[in-house]
C-alpha cells in the first residue's frame, strides 16, 4: 500500500534528512586512501546518535528467512553495487570507486541517502560514471511533479545513464520510503512515459540511479551484497524526495540543522 504523509510528518521528514545529508557529508570527507570501511561505519554510527537519530539499516530485516543487517551503513566498493557490509579488511585504495548508503530514523520517520566518491586519482571515464548518476538522480527528481507517473521517472534516468554511455542497473529499484527503510512503490531506473502509479502529494520518494560500464547485469552474493556479473565498476546516487503540490521537495540535501 501507498501511504501520504501528512504536513507535520513531512516537516519531521525535512529534519530526518538534514541529519542524514550532514552525516553523508562527514562520511564522504574520510574516504581517502587507507582508512577501512568498518571504520566509516563506526563514524556513521557516531555521528547518527550525535545527531539525536539511529541507523536504519541496523539489524534490517527485508525478509524473515534472511539475517538482520550488521552494520549502520552500506559501503560498497567497485564492482559491488550496494549492500556491501563495511568490514575491517575492506581498506581503501587509490582508485577505487566507493559507494556509501544510509538509512536514518528520526522521530520515527525514515529517509535514505547515498553517494558514490573516487578514491584519490581516478580515471576520467569513472568520473563520468559518477556524474552520470548524479545527472540521473537530477533528472528523475525533476519528474516528482503531482499528476506524473513512476515511469516519467524511470524514463528519465534510463534516459539519462544511457546518453552519457553507460548501463543502467534494472534489477535494483528505489522506492518509498518514510515509515519504514522499503515502502511502495518501486521506484525502477528505467520506464515508459505516462505509465506506472501517478504521483500524488504525501508521496515520499527514494530515487537511487544505479549505473555501470558493464553490461548492466548483477549477481547476489551469500552476504547478501549485489556486484556486476561482468565485475564492471558501478556506482549509485540517492535522495528522499517529497511530492508536494508545488515543486520536488529533496529532504536528504545538505542543509544546517535549525
Amino acid at each position: 500500500m501507498i501511504t501520504i504523509k501528512s504536513d507535520k510528518e513531512i516537516k519531521l521528514l525535512q529534519a530526518a534528512g538534514r541529519r542524514l545529508a550532514l552525516v553523508l557529508s562527514e562520511l564522504k570527507k574520510l574516504c581517502y586512501p587507507g582508512i577501512s570501511a568498518a571504520e566509516l561505519d563506526r563514524r556513521a554510527g557516531y555521528l547518527m546518535k550525535k545527531y539525536h537519530s539511529r541507523p536504519s539499516f541496523f539489524k534490517y530485516r527485508p525478509a524473515p528467512h534472511l539475517k538482520p543487517y550488521p552494520a549502520n551503513i552500506c559501503v560498497s566498493v567497485n564492482e559491488t553495487i550496494v549492500h556491501g557490509i563495511p568490514k575491517e579488511k575492506i581498506v581503501f585504495k587509490e582508485g577505487d570507486l566507493v559507494t556509501v548508503d544510509a538509512g536514518l530514523i528520526y522521530a520515527e520517520m525514515y529517509v535514505d541517502s547515498a553517494f558514490t566518491v573516487g578514491i584519490g586519482k581516478i580515471p576520467a571515464k569513472t568520473k563520468k560514471l559518477i556524474k552520470a548518476t548524479e545527472k540521473a538522480l537530477e533528472a528523475g527528481i525533476k519528474q516528482c511533479l503531482v499528476g506524473k507517473t513512476i515511469g516519467d521517472i524511470g524514463f528519465a534516468i534510463e534516459t539519462t545513464i544511457k546518453k552519457s554511455g553507460f548501463s543502467v542497473v534494472k534489477d535494483l529499484v528505489g522506492h518509498g520510503v518514510g515509515y519504514a527503510v522499503h515502502e511502495e512503490p518501486a521506484v525502477p531506473n528505467f520506464g515508459k512515459k505516462n505509465q506506472g502509479v501517478k504521483l500524488e502529494p504525501g508521496m515520499i520518494l527514494a530515487l537511487e540511479p544505479m549505473a555501470c560500464f558493464g553490461s548492466g547485469e548483477i549477481l547476489e552474493l551469500e552476504d547478501g551484497s549485489f556486484i556486476t556479473l561482468d565485475n564492471s565498476l558501478s556506482a549509485q546516487s540517492e535522495h528522499t524526495v517529497v511530492i508536494t503540490q508545488d515543486k520536488p521537495l529533496v529532504v536528504t540535501e545538505l542543509k544546517s540543522i535549525k
